[in-house]
């Protein structure tokens, strides 16, 4: 596997992020259109169909973030341990997740620095991760 940078690190899956975006957005335009255009004998059915697509949107957003809260919950766990390890301190209480999550990517070399200058200089999660420069690939992130 090539190695991960900052250009090549977010996950894309065709499937979910493209082909089911696609179809949902298809069926609630259908969906709406023919809830606009039923005649009134069938609006009864014709707003189950939109309620349903709205359903299925909801469990398609939720689909996505629990398991990427879950993950969150173990980096950040991974990323304390990491730090008490390095430097036999607790771990700033002052950083955002998104933060870690960000932190994550640099090497053992320059993590302690770079997470003591992303709780100075408040960076965001792209400047911390522009700012690696010995990248550390994190290839399991769902």
């Amino acid at each position: 596997m090539n190695g991960q940078n900052f250009s090549n690190h977010k996950k894309y899956v065709k499937g979910f992020h493209g082909l089911l975006f696609v179809l949902l957005l298809l069926l609630l335009g259908g969906s709406v259109s023919y809830l606009f255009h039923a005649p009134e004998e069938q609006l009864y059915p014709a707003t189950l169909m939109v309620l349903v697509v709205f359903t299925l949107h909801v469990m398609a957003w939720y689909i996505r973030i629990f398991p990427l809260r879950a993950q969150d919950r173990a980096i950040r766990a991974e990323e304390r341990l990491r730090y008490y390890m390095l430097t036999k301190k607790e771990y700033p209480q002052s950083l955002r997740m998104s933060q870690i999550i960000a932190l994550r990517f640099a090497s053992d070399e320059e993590f302690v620095a770079l997470l003591d200058r992303a709780v100075k200089e408040e960076l965001s999660a792209n400047e911390i991760k522009k700012a690696i420069t010995n990248w550390k690939g994190d290839y399991y992130r769902v």
